[in-house]
């Protein structure tokens, strides 16, 4: 089983072409399958602790899985039992079921009995490439057979979870597994919600597929993949203020969350914050303040050569604001747009932002950081992947998105994707979005080629860190020794 930070993801599609790509070189769809199947039965083995096992097998490919996986577990001593949804409809299936010298009960037909439910249960009935709800009775049956179990294992994906898109495809809710083995290669639904919540833990199974060509001119294979933690560079002896960066903040109307986001830069690494805010604000010593004037900002980042601004963190939506995000925009620094400002953004900005992004130059970088609901005021409502969602954003704004969520997608105008593993429900609290956009404007010079990558890490390792029941002034805080732990 393989941690999953930086695996590539496959869309159900691109699954189908590397299983084809697998066969058209040699392996077969049995010999895939026996090492699907022995995969599970190592981890569930491993897990059980001498536990009997249930395992629930389907009709296709993913059943097929699921009595190699039972097979192998009688051979290595575990008191294995299956339960089948019907005969198998593949030759693979077909074949493994043949193997499998065991008896398989029926379900929902013949309900298997509550006194005989397993501590441990496998769920191998249908996986991957679903597209319709599972039958009622068959849903309840699996429910009451997860729910009830110590340890449950989905196979590939829990059934009844839209691949692509992470739906849940049954109006009844889905159970929550304890573990979730992808197969080959993680799919969107292992860390897109709410599926990825469904899936419980997820771990990677290699079956042979050699996926080191993802990415490559010569397949359409995503090279779209999970974040890891993040390469910050580290501070050498020669390095001062200016060359850990600036970053500016522009405030408004509301000061105090300007004010979070630039703490936030300089405890996650700037060598210096300035803050264009209301006179009075209160801050910390180290953060200098200015009035704010398009003048001043241009005297404030003259010959400075690692200028990073944000701004929309209590900005303000009237025409002061729209001068200030113009103005910013006019400066041709690396921007990070976050709140107010991704209101007054209009086709005009986007323009500018397609342009750059045609610019090898890292210096003109443009990110935008929505939630849901900014998101939507911003491209429009949408529907199916947010993966796809975020990526068709970035083309049409030309900038770096940063969709936020309990899984946060970053698009950028290249087409490449990155998703974060679920973060703390905790950073549901006001602030912590003024928090992330200032550790972006900080990470613009110690990740320069994966910022926002290196910013939604470190913002949900600072969360992690603190627990629970904080507000965004600790995560502020906490980002002190998450950058220093680097």
């Amino acid at each position: 089983m393989t941690p999953i930070e930086g695996q590539p993801i496959l869309t159900a599609a691109q699954m189908r072409a590397a299983e084809d790509r697998a066969i058209a070189d040699g392996a077969s769809v049995e010999s895939l399958m026996d090492r699907a199947g022995a995969g599970v039965a190592e981890a569930v083995r491993r897990l059980a602790a001498g536990s009997p096992v249930l395992v629930l097998c389907g009709p296709g490919n993913n059943g097929g899985d699921g009595y190699v996986a039972a097979r192998v577990l009688r051979q290595n001593g575990v008191e294995v039992r299956v339960g089948a949804l019907g005969e198998p409809k593949t030759e693979a299936a077909s074949a493994a079921r043949a193997a499998w010298a065991g008896a398989v009960e029926r379900f929902p037909d013949a309900p298997l009995e509550q006194h005989d439910i397993s501590p441990v249960v496998v769920e191998a009935v249908f996986g991957t490439g679903l597209s319709r709800p599972l039958d009622d009775d068959v849903a309840r049956t699996i429910n009451a057979l997860v729910q009830c179990a110590r340890l449950s294992v989905a196979v590939d994906l829990p059934s009844g979870v839209d691949t692509d898109t992470g739906a849940e495809l049954n109006p009844l809710s889905l159970p929550h597994y304890s573990l979730t083995l992808a197969l080959g290669a993680l799919k969107p639904a292992h860390v897109l919600q709410p599926a990825a919540s469904v899936c419980g833990a997820v771990r990677l199974l290699d079956i042979g597929l050699g996926l080191d060509h993802i990415g490559s001119p010569r397949e359409n294979v995503s090279a779209d993949q999970v974040i890891a933690r993040p390469p910050l560079f580290a501070l050498q002896a020669a390095d001062h203020k200016y060359s850990r960066g600036m970053v500016v903040v522009i405030g408004g109307a509301m000061p105090g969350a300007a004010a979070l986001a630039v703490q936030s830069a300089m405890r996650a690494g700037a060598g210096y914050g300035l803050l264009f805010a209301e006179p009075g604000t209160a801050m910390p010593h180290a953060v200098v303040q200015r009035d704010w004037s398009p003048q001043a900002l241009t005297a404030a980042i003259a010959g400075k050569p690692k200028v990073g601004i944000v701004i929309g963190p209590g900005l303000g939506r009237d025409d002061a604001a729209v001068a200030k995000l113009d103005a910013a925009i006019a400066s041709e620094r690396p921007i990070v747009i976050d709140g107010d400002a991704l209101h007054l953004l209009e086709e005009r900005h986007f323009a500018i932002f397609r342009h750059r992004a045609t610019i090898v130059d890292r210096d003109r970088r443009v990110f935008l950081t929505p939630h849901a609901g900014e998101f939507k005021a911003l491209f429009g409502a949408w529907t199916g992947s947010k993966i796809a969602a975020a990526r068709a954003a970035a083309r049409h704004s030309g900038a770096t998105v940063v969709f936020k969520g309990p899984d946060t997608v970053i698009a950028h105008p290249n087409g490449h994707t990155n998703v974060a593993l679920a973060g703390s429900p905790w950073l549901s609290t006001a602030g912590t979005g003024d928090v992330l956009a200032g550790i972006l404007g900080a990470t613009l010079f110690s990740a320069p080629f994966g910022a926002a990558e290196a910013a939604v890490w470190m913002h949900a390792e600072a969360a992690r860190r603190l627990g629970g029941a904080f507000i965004a002034d600790d995560l502020a805080r906490e980002l002190s020794a998450v950058r220093a732990s680097r």
